[in-house]
């Protein structure tokens, strides 16, 4: 079974390799038929502590890494600074 990607904006940067990221999901609501939206934060691992706070990043489902943390950060990209 392939393995999930999500993109996100990073929350939080402070832990040690660690990263917590906002995903954010649209669907059409079944009875009210407007497009609504959900938020989910995911703890994810981030072993050269590359992604800050407002980057966004794409982040897999992998193995178990602590009791919060079964994701890893594929790859970041810079929030644009303004």
């Amino acid at each position: 079974m392939p393995k999930r990607i999500l993109q996100g904006v990073v929350v939080s940067d402070k832990n040690d390799k660690t990263v917590v990221v906002r995903v954010e999901r649209r669907f059409t609501h079944p009875l009210l038929k407007k497009t609504v939206r959900r938020t989910k934060n995911y703890h994810a691992h981030d072993e050269a502590n590359t992604a800050k706070e407002g980057d966004v990043v794409r982040i897999e489902e992998c193995r178990p890494i602590s009791k919060n943390k079964s994701w890893k950060l594929l790859e970041a990209e810079a929030a644009a600074s303004s």
